[in-house]
């Protein structure tokens, strides 16, 4: 069930109220908030949203027809009188000893089954919680129905599990009523440590000044005003500041009023939460900044990371392996035929780094790619790939509050251990060019072949003539090409075409292999350039679009 079922039912709408459905769509802005940036900020500034997430939620779930008030004060201050007093009742224990009361009393008008639940939650002990209704009453308690008071132990106890245990509940009940005693109205304690700790929750605050039966009304007068002033510093102007007596019933009546007015509203459950929203949501702004840029790692940046990782993965070698192969293949395909067998038994310089292999096509067979013989990155370039990946976190978390530093650079971080494996497999899958032979290879190879037949052809020619000599046999006559006899012109010019040929091609072959490195280090480039964004920063992107998308939470939880 969501938050906003949860409390469909609530009142909404009326001026001054707080709005219920825009209440829960702010708490889920919150929780929404929290599950983005978790993973990037620290937990310890995380906890009291979290905890106002988790408490809100719950809160909402219990009955929504009890409203929870708590009566806080110090030592001395007649707050279990006072209590005792409202309930027309001896509930809560009494006396000159201190401290009194040591854990919480409650006391709650209308049947106690339906509040029970939310009590449990409170954490108020089942002997600890006593009825106020009675048929004796008839109608006099009807106005306080749905009314859950809580006597709180001392905030200044001596007892630290005293202090504890207030700190605990009042951050659970709906409304504080905060006693104080002529004699220590002005404690630091009360306004430092707790009352200018509340200032976002005027509206379910009201101060009392009891035991004012002790002074006279002028004095009272006097040490209202104080009073007043002291709570405008604290940040809660327009909190309700009020004389009770626990022993004169009439003083009791205006404190008595504003219950009543308190529970028939209803609201303040929501009104508590809404401030305690304000509260949380207020250092989280700080967390939040301007908008991440669309690109906020720009090119420059990622440029000098694949620089860098082209350095590492030896793209200048490969490119210079790459012409070489080139060269080799070249020469293998279009060189004079006698010396090609020479020319084979030096190893082509792409299969020594195993980067001349036929590359797989299918789909499957792609993902299993051997390892090459590239030279492993040295002590330099390894520290370049470091500076570089922290330029990456750097220039992303410039225009970013302080606190996204770290996850950025943690970010950016994050897979560089992978990144030689990484390096070393986009290096062996980016296509070289090795497997290409161009046509114009083949027709200068068939034609070598051509003129080395041609050679062959004139070669067997003078030796059938020497041979005829020599077996007496009548002379063969050859054809003349004027001087030079056709087998002699056969022979050397198979010979020296295919030499002359070769010779004059070499300029050509050498275009060709500064084309296959410029090709094979742009090829290498971008395959280099693809890990450095798979690598470093898509995490970082991941940890900004996080950061825009807990911005527009924010904005949300924080709008009014």
């Amino acid at each position: 069930m969501s938050l906003i079922e949860k409390v469909r039912g609530a009142l909404t709408g009326a001026d001054g109220r707080v709005d219920a459905e825009e209440l829960v769509q702010r708490l889920d802005a919150l929780a929404k908030f929290l599950r983005l940036v978790d993973p990037y900020l620290p937990d310890p500034d995380l906890v009291a949203a979290h905890t106002l997430v988790e408490r809100a939620g719950t809160r909402l779930e219990l009955s929504r027809d009890h409203t929870v008030v708590a009566l806080a004060g110090s030592t001395g201050s007649g707050k279990s009188s006072l209590f005792n007093a409202l309930a027309r009742l001896k509930l809560s224990p009494v006396g000159v000893r201190r401290p009194t009361t040591g854990a919480a009393h409650a006391c709650v008008w209308g049947p106690l089954e339906p509040a029970n639940r939310l009590l449990d939650w409170i954490g108020v002990l089942p002997r600890q919680r006593f009825i106020r209704e009675s048929a004796l009453d008839g109608d006099d308690e009807a106005a306080l129905r749905g009314l859950v008071l809580l006597d709180l132990p001392d905030f200044d106890s001596i007892e630290r599990s005293h202090r504890l245990e207030v700190d605990r509940l009042l951050g659970l009940v709906d409304q504080i009523v905060w006693v104080v005693d002529p004699q220590k109205y002005g404690d630091r304690i009360l306004h430092q440590a707790y009352l200018s700790q509340f200032s976002a929750h005027a509206g379910v605050t009201i101060v009392v000044l009891n035991q004012a039966d002790r002074l006279s009304a002028g004095d009272t007068e006097v040490v209202l005003g104080d009073l007043r002033r002291l709570i405008e510093e604290d940040g809660l102007s327009g909190a309700p500041v009020l004389a009770t007596s626990a022993k004169q019933p009439g003083m009791l009546h205006e404190l008595r009023e504003k219950l009543e007015k308190t529970v028939a509203d209803r609201q303040a459950a929501l009104r508590r939460l809404a401030g305690d929203l304000e509260a949380v949501s207020e250092p989280l702004t700080a967390m939040i900044g301007p908008p991440a840029a669309e690109d906020e790692v720009d090119r420059a940046t990622v440029r000098q990371l694949s620089d860098a990782l082209a350095a590492a993965a030896g793209v200048g070698a490969v490119a210079d392996a790459a012409a070489g192969s080139y060269r080799h293949r070249a020469t293998a395909a279009t060189g004079w035929p006698v010396l090609r067998g020479l020319r084979r038994l030096r190893p082509d310089p792409l299969r020594r780094l195993h980067l001349a292999e036929k590359k797989p096509t299918d789909a499957v067979s792609t993902d299993i790619v051997p390892r090459t013989s590239v030279p492993e990155a040295d002590a330099a370039q390894k520290s370049a790939v470091g500076i570089t990946v922290r330029a990456v976190a750097d220039r992303a978390a410039a225009p970013l509050p302080p606190v996204w530093a770290p996850a950025l650079n943690t970010a950016a971080r994050s897979r560089v251990a992978d990144l030689p494996d990484a390096l070393d497999r986009a290096v062996a899958k980016t296509d070289l060019g090795a497997n290409r032979t161009p046509l114009w290879w083949r027709g200068v190879g068939l034609l070598q072949w051509l003129l080395v037949a041609a050679a062959v052809a004139g070669l067997g020619w003078l030796l059938t003539g020497y041979a005829v000599r020599a077996l007496g046999l009548p002379e063969l006559h050859y054809p003349k090409v004027g001087a030079v006899p056709v087998p002699t012109l056969l022979l050397l010019g198979g010979l020296l075409v295919g030499v002359l040929l070769w010779l004059l091609l070499k300029p050509i072959v050498n275009l060709g292999a500064r084309h296959a490195r410029r090709r094979a280090e742009q090829q290498l480039r971008a395959s280099v350039t693809e890990v450095a964004r798979e690598y470093v920063v898509a995490p970082v992107r991941e940890v900004l679009n996080a950061y825009a998308q807990a911005r527009e939470a924010l904005t949300t939880v924080r709008s009014e």
